[in-house]
């Protein structure tokens, strides 16, 4: 699930990666659950850029979530992918 995450979001296909993701984060529970938010809530931040619209509540929200976790988590370079969110969004 979080390579073909990975792979989404290497396409830029965004809304797909908050799909994949999704069914996972209803099940997980505590530190997995906040990281999985944290990176549908990143997706839904970019996502909503290639929408014409700014991402920045989505982009706060995910990095309240994913703040304080161990990175890598779960072998995925969270803070790569939130430094690329900013970057995209201009934050």
């Amino acid at each position: 699930m979080l390579e073909e995450a990975l792979a989404l979001w290497r396409e830029g296909r965004y809304f797909e990666v908050h799909e994949v993701l999704e069914a996972a984060w209803l099940r997980a529970e505590g530190e997995e659950k906040r990281f999985l938010q944290g990176l549908i809530l990143l997706a839904a931040a970019l996502h909503q850029r290639s929408l014409g619209k700014s991402g920045q509540r989505n982009l706060k929200k995910a990095e309240a979530r994913l703040k304080g976790l161990p990175n890598p988590y779960g072998g995925v370079d969270w803070q790569a992918l939130l430094a690329e969110a900013r970057r995209r969004l201009g934050a």
